[in-house]
């Protein structure tokens, strides 16, 4: 039988908010400096910047932390490091977000403790070649599975309290995480966030209403949706995913920023909806987790959680 966690908090209240952007908070306090380890570099060098970043979406509002995994796979970091350090980077991970939920609960004892996903990436952040946007990679079920496995024990050991699967473009690669998950790890529940293309279906042209419909039978997946997309994008994907799914719906995406090459930066769009103004369209819609991605900040979040506070949504 599943220890659900995330459905006993979803249970306990209406809309569940999960954290922003890890990486690009850590790249404005100059922290990283291999772009290609990411967060890992700063769990290597700047821990405490982690924990900063954890306890700071807490302090707006989060219910949920994600683990600074995404990209830490053990053979990821093996191909990066010149040493194993694989084991220790990935528990620090669970250790600083376990540390900044016990301080936060200390510091406000009458709050409901906050869950802490680990964070699992697609094979395609391993390749560090932008194909998580794609699902341009073909792997076996059992390669992806022999891929996973070491990632979600490592995370699971050091006490997670669920698996967060994200951006995953690939549904081959969807079906081998729930295999893992039947077999190895009875006792945990996951999410599953795809990545989609401009016709909102998986990145590997993966039907999205097939791939919901697959998860609606797996119990130990207790929430779908979407992660790293447009913050425009959400509201016409909930539009599709809220007639299908069984499940609780969860989205997290960009900030709606616009890279432009030729200034070499992002740059702030005012035509983009900000999450103060479109939360309440996204709860309406079927959304029960809410969150951002890349380049969301606590601010972000701390706006999601007014608007899921307000009376309007708490009547």
């Amino acid at each position: 039988m599943t220890c659900d966690l995330l459905e006993e908090k979803l249970n306990q209240k209406q809309i569940l908010i999960s954290d922003g952007g890890m990486g690009t908070e850590l790249e404005k306090l100059g922290v990283i400096n291999d772009s290609g380890l990411w967060s890992s570099d700063a769990l290597l060098h700047h821990p405490d910047a982690v924990y900063d970043i954890d306890r700071a979406y807490l302090e707006a509002g989060a219910d949920i932390i994600t683990t600074a995994t995404y990209q830490a796979n053990p053979l990821f970091l093996k191909k990066r490091l010149s040493t194993s350090t694989d084991k220790p980077l990935i528990t620090k991970a669970v250790e600083i977000a376990r540390r900044a939920k016990s301080d936060f609960g200390r510091d406000h004892p009458k709050a409901q403790m906050p869950l802490i996903a680990g964070s699992v990436g697609p094979y395609g952040a391993y390749l560090n070649d932008g194909s998580e946007y794609t699902g341009n990679y073909h792997l076996s079920k059992n390669e992806f599975k022999a891929f996973h496995l070491p990632h979600l024990r490592l995370l699971k050991q050091a006490g997670v309290d669920f698996f967060a699967f994200e951006t995953i473009p690939n549904f081959t690669e969807v079906q081998a995480l729930v295999e893992l998950l039947r077999d190895n790890f009875k006792g945990i529940s996951a999410w599953v966030s795809f990545s989609v293309n401009h016709v909102f279906d998986l990145c590997d042209g993966t039907n999205l209403e097939q791939a919901i419909t697959y998860l609606n039978q797996v119990p130990q997946i207790s929430a779908v949706g979407v992660n790293c997309t447009d913050i425009e994008n959400i509201t016409p994907i909930l539009d599709r995913v809220n007639l299908i799914s069984e499940k609780p719906i969860v989205v997290y995406p960009n900030n709606g920023d616009d890279y432009d090459s030729n200034l070499g930066k992002w740059v702030s769009s005012p035509n983009k909806p900000k999450f103060a103004d479109i939360t309440s369209n996204w709860i309406d819609k079927g959304a029960r987790i809410i969150g951002g991605c890349c380049r969301t900040t606590p601010d972000d979040i701390h706006n999601i959680f007014t608007v899921v506070h307000s009376d309007r949504v708490f009547a």
